[in-house]
């Protein structure tokens, strides 16, 4: 599995794993593919694409905008799978698909998860699936080979964090604060006890972290208390601010910001 291999690369060159959100269709429909391509080439460790929904429960403003912006511009679940085969044709990349359950649910569960492993994608996130409704979803995950991966929080109790380990696989992804994505100014402390006890329960996964890890410096510091970093929302705000002809220089020197900080060696993209 891409997304296994990977981290463990990560751990054993002994360094911290760097996965970045984009939405496909944002900011245009043309633009996914190479903004995707380049974020490989810029030692990203693993891209999630998120499917575009109309009532996001779990992105703040600026994910909002972007699905909102990528709708009108004509996306579907349907053309997302198809830009990942295409990305999947030009790099190696361990690819997430990130999506809501109602369009997915109305593709086809059965459907979607098979065609998503046809087309290359490594796994898949369903952040309103609750644990209790997921045995299906973990079924066909594990028949086709795609990574279940499922979310922690703050609020997870110590016995809801080892179930979610254990129904988990490629890794544990581990919500910061208790609420939307979203840019911040800091790491909460909250943050911090969360992942300092999340530590003694989540045995079988590596845990990486996302929401509001603004800045190559909170990188940095929440590194320390897990085995890699997801850049969401101030990615989007890169692509939502760029030149149009500044797109994905503007991409690449974003993830290169974190990569130089989290230490990654200069030829990770090789890997």
């Amino acid at each position: 599995m891409r997304i296994t291999d990977r981290l463990r690369q990560c751990k054993q060159q002994g360094r911290k794993a760097l996965s970045f959100f984009i939405t496909a269709g944002y900011p245009t429909i043309e633009s996914t593919v190479p903004i995707v391509t380049a974020l490989a080439k810029s030692r990203a460790d693993l891209v999630e694409i998120g499917i575009p929904f109309s009532d996001p429960i779990a992105d703040g403003p600026t994910i909002q905008m972007s699905s909102e912006q990528a709708l009108r511009n004509g996306i579907t679940l349907t053309k997302t799978l198809t830009m990942a085969k295409e990305i999947r044709t030009q790099t190696d990349i361990p690819l997430v698909l990130m999506g809501y359950a109602n369009p997915i649910f109305a593709f086809g569960l059965q459907k979607f998860i098979q065609t998503s492993a046809e087309y290359g994608i490594d796994g898949v996130i369903i952040p309103d699936l609750p644990l209790e409704e997921s045995r299906e979803y973990q079924d066909h995950t594990a028949k086709s080979g795609i990574a279940s991966i499922f979310l922690a929080s703050p609020t997870t109790s110590d016995e809801r964090l080892r179930r979610l380990d254990q129904a988990s696989t490629g890794f544990l992804y581990c919500v910061s604060v208790a609420g939307v994505t979203g840019v911040r100014t800091d790491i909460a402390e909250q943050a911090k006890t969360f992942l300092r006890r999340a530590q003694k329960h989540i045995r079988r996964n590596p845990m990486l972290v996302g929401f509001g890890i603004s800045t190559p410096n909170d990188a940095k510091e929440i590194s320390t208390l897990c085995d890699g970093v997801i850049i969401g929302s101030a990615l989007i705000k890169i692509l939502q601010t760029a030149p149009k002809n500044r797109i994905i220089e503007e991409a690449q020197n974003f993830v290169a910001s974190f990569a130089n900080v989290l230490n990654h060696n200069a030829d990770q993209s090789k890997i």
